[in-house]
């Protein structure tokens, strides 16, 4: 193992009880709300009047812990639109204010200037009414990519001075310092650059649920977020791609981010590939069991539920030497490729696709692939850092050790890193499918970059959750078929009991803090369907479930989503493909 970069940093905390003497104080910090209580105490002992408030999402946080929300009647917020900001970033930012003040009547509209604050109408029970300017402290810079960001960050009022200045915090010390260190290392050679860059972070702030939906305030999950997306485009950079591009093979980067007790420090350093098997206490190894399944499974799980399917067994590689296990079992039906876990910190697709394909091994006739776990190279990754940050989302995992997606590697141009992507080469040899089912999810609860412009660059969409949706990609002259599939799948998704529900209430929440979705609605679930050629199979139905990262009944929920999906969609292309 090589180390790149090691470094402790004093606690910005600890900083302001230390060198604070004035009378009266305001700061912003990145701190969970006991940290800066406790912070506020020791100034008190000392003779300081402060008020330490969250740099991150400052909105949220003033109603969280300084406005009794049970006395509200209506609030009204006015958010500004900076010039370099996407329009709706602060609107974004106050998610999911909403719905915390249900009983409320809450109304957002947008401001004709950039300035770094909320205007706040708040009218209570009794009649009162106070106006009330919220401080949302940022900088616009240029970011690890190059690009310039408005982005939250640390600042310091002293007595009177109601301006004040920006104040660096540890916890963006640490990650510039970090990513200053692996942007300015002496890469040598191509891509891959190396087998993990390793980046092990320790920050003392506690993840904070909200008490609604999935939705939980963590620092250390945006930091991961923030680290391992700027990677991508450093590399990104490096390699002379454009930003974005999901064919970069940097290697797998795996950012770590645990929770200290008041230690700030990063560790990055260059390790060999984990070659470990995913294991699990209780894994599922009965078709009932999972059913049950209330939490990603491993290893031999997938293996028995595979022998259950029966069929021919066919496999390819993985850089670390793992397998990608699939079956094709070949009958007069119209055939269909089924695949999970091609982004690997997806987890409800890995258990639907192979709950789907039981029940069609079953039916007479049935002709199918399946390929549950396309890239066990990442979904090992999100095994490794579930267990110590078990409900984030783990973008890390997504994509395999190589660092890329593997959808986008081209058989053509792949040479020696063809991989993963031969099951699905091999998939469509075997059954001559025209149909592909890709079963998917994004996260449950909100996304973001708060260090890079807040919003993650390349996927706005995807920031918060907008419930169970599909996306349909098809060849020119397959339109037809398409549309016609869509509606079948969502007319019978609509008769599960709560899912249309739970996606009407996704929905109403994501129009109010982003705006409009850009889907369309088929039989109430948000769809997009669109001409996209890349693939050879001519039509290709994407899940997007929401489970990044759920457990126990959510769990379950999504993965018979998953699995009721698959086979009405099967169902649905064979009456297709006869008329």
């Amino acid at each position: 193992m090589t180390v790149l970069f090691e470094a402790s940093f004093e606690r910005t905390l600890d900083l302001l009880c230390a060198r604070l003497n004035g009378k009266t104080a305001e700061a912003w910090t990145f701190d969970d709300a006991r940290s800066r209580r406790a912070a506020e105490h020791r100034l008190a002992e000392r003779g300081v009047s402060a008020r330490i408030r969250s740099a991150y999402k400052p909105l949220l946080h003033f109603f969280l812990e300084e406005v009794e929300p049970r006395d509200l009647a209506a609030v009204t917020i006015a958010y500004p639109v900076h010039p370099q900001a996407p329009a709706n970033r602060f609107l974004l930012e106050a998610y999911p204010l909403a719905a915390l003040l249900a009983g409320a009547e809450v109304t957002f509209h947008p401001r004709a200037d950039g300035a770094f604050h909320y205007d706040v109408t708040l009218t209570f029970k009794d009649g009162r009414r106070e106006e009330r300017r919220v401080a949302a402290p940022n900088r616009v810079h240029t970011d690890m990519a190059g690009e310039t960001s408005v982005s939250p960050t640390g600042w310091l009022c002293l007595g009177d001075d109601t301006v004040g200045e920006r104040l660096e915090t540890d916890y963006e010390r640490m990650f510039e310092s970090a990513m200053t260190a692996i942007a300015g290392h002496p890469w040598t050679g191509g891509e891959p650059y190396f087998e993990e860059l390793s980046i092990r972070a320790e920050f003392p702030a506690a993840d904070e649920p909200l008490g609604f939906a999935d939705e939980v305030l963590s620092l250390r999950e945006a930091l991961h977020e923030d680290f391992y997306f700027s990677l991508l485009e450093v590399f990104q950079r490096k390699s002379g791609r454009p930003l974005g591009d999901r064919g970069l093979k940097p290697g797998q980067i795996a950012p770590d981010i645990k929770l200290s007790d008041d230690a700030v420090r990063v560790r990055v350093e260059l390790r060999p590939l984990s070659r470990s098997a995913i294991t699990s206490s209780d894994e599922p190894l009965d078709a009932a069991s999972l059913d049950r399944a209330a939490a990603p499974v491993g290893d031999t799980a997938i293996r028995a539920g595979l022998e259950r399917i029966g069929g021919e067994p066919f496999e390819a590689g993985t850089r670390s030497g793992r397998r990608v296990l699939a079956r094709y079992v070949q009958g007069s039906d119209a055939p269909v490729i089924i695949s999970g876990g091609q982004h690997a910190n997806e987890t409800t697709g890995v258990v639907g696709a192979l709950r789907a394909a039981e029940r069609l091994a079953q039916r007479p006739g049935a002709h199918f692939t399946v390929s549950p776990l396309e890239n066990p190279d990442g979904y090992a990754l999100h095994h490794r850092l579930r267990a110590g940050n078990p409900r984030h989302m783990h973008h890390a995992a997504r994509y395999t050790a190589l660092g890329d997606d593997l959808e986008y590697r081209n058989p053509v141009e792949a040479g020696p890193h063809l991989n993963e992507k031969a099951i699905r080469v091999e998939a469509e040899r075997r059954s001559g499918a025209r149909l592909h089912l890709n079963l998917h999810g994004y996260p449950s609860h909100e996304w973001t970059r708060p260090l890079s412009g807040y919003v993650p660059r390349h996927f706005a969409m995807w920031t918060l959750p907008k419930g169970f949706f599909l996306v349909m990609r098809h060849h020119a002259g397959w339109e037809t078929a398409a549309e016609r599939l869509l509606d079948r799948v969502t007319a019978h998704l609509a008769t599960i009991p709560g899912l249309a529900a739970r996606n009407a209430e996704q929905i109403a929440l994501y129009e109010v803090h982003a705006g409009e979705t850009g889907f369309c609605l088929v039989n109430g679930f948000p769809c997009l369907s669109s001409l996209d050629e890349r693939s050879t199979v001519p039509v290709t139905l994407i899940t997007e479930y929401p489970d990044e990262t759920i457990y126990d009944d959510a769990f379950i929920q999504g993965h018979t989503a998953q699995m009721e999906t698959a086979l009405a969609a099967y169902e649905a292309w064979q009456e297709l493909v006869v008329s």
